[in-house]
């Protein structure tokens, strides 16, 4: 195996580009029906990649997909400068936890996107 991409399924794709844009990530493709409506994105930052679907985009195709968004999932996004980056999104988003060093040794910190995923951003030293 070389790589995982999660495809986040969400309601509002174009609140969560916004939302993952004040992470760093941009947007490197994306998928409109023949409507014109926006219903995927892939998003990276280096080489962190994330694809968002509409839950509307998959209605009936795929039933094992049934909640809402958020839920009891967490991402763990491993960064090089972690008080640079912390300093850089701070202002633009809620943070849950600030800078803290764990008891493992880790350096990290959490917030919940606009979708109530939680993302928790570390550095190992």
């Amino acid at each position: 195996m070389k790589s995982i991409s999660p495809n986040i399924f969400i309601n509002d794709l174009q609140a969560t580009m916004t939302f993952y844009t004040k992470l760093g990530f941009t947007v490197t493709d994306e998928v409109t029906t023949p409507e014109g409506e926006k219903v995927f994105a892939l998003m990276t930052n280096e080489s962190v990649t994330i694809m968002f679907q509409t839950f509307a985009s998959i209605e009936g195709k795929h039933p094992m997909v049934n909640r809402t968004a958020g839920g009891s999932l967490l991402f763990y996004i491993s960064v090089n400068n972690i008080r640079q980056y912390y300093d850089d999104i701070k202002e633009h988003v809620t943070v849950l936890t600030g800078l803290e060093k764990t008891f493992y040794g880790a350096t990290e910190f959490s917030l919940c996107d606009n979708n109530n995923y939680l993302l928790t951003f570390a550095k190992h030293d």
